[in-house]
């Protein structure tokens, strides 16, 4: 496996990648990230599934700054990231995480889940 600061900085930048509106308003963007079988429980309470939401949805614009990211090996091929986010536009904060799998080389995100935070 390679080294775990070398990974971690890898996963922060394609969790970063997905909050850019030019990836966000990409199917075939999108589709390089995600795994086939990916799916999201949002914030919002709706569940997304990459076969059947991609191509219908638009993934709304954000502005949201990453903090307290951290990975957690769950096997060589299998990475668990957490993290918060805080969007800036409705002053929002979130814990996040996603499960990213090594498929074929490259990092897919299989996996996404958002919990508001309620002050």
């Amino acid at each position: 496996m390679e080294c775990k600061s070398s990974l971690k900085e890898q996963l922060f930048a394609l969790e970063k990648k997905l909050l850019e509106p030019e990836i966000r308003t990409s199917k075939e963007e999108l589709s390089n990230l995600l795994a086939e079988t990916f799916f999201e429980f949002g914030s919002s309470g709706q569940v997304l599934y990459k076969d059947a939401n991609i191509g219908e949805i638009t993934l709304s614009l954000v502005r949201m700054k990453i903090s307290d990211f951290e990975i957690h090996s769950l096997s060589e091929e299998i990475i668990l990231t957490t993290y918060r986010i805080h969007n800036e536009i409705n002053n929002q904060h979130s814990l996040r995480s996603s499960i990213w799998k090594l498929i074929d080389g490259r990092w897919k995100m299989h996996f996404h889940q958002g919990t508001k935070v309620i002050s």
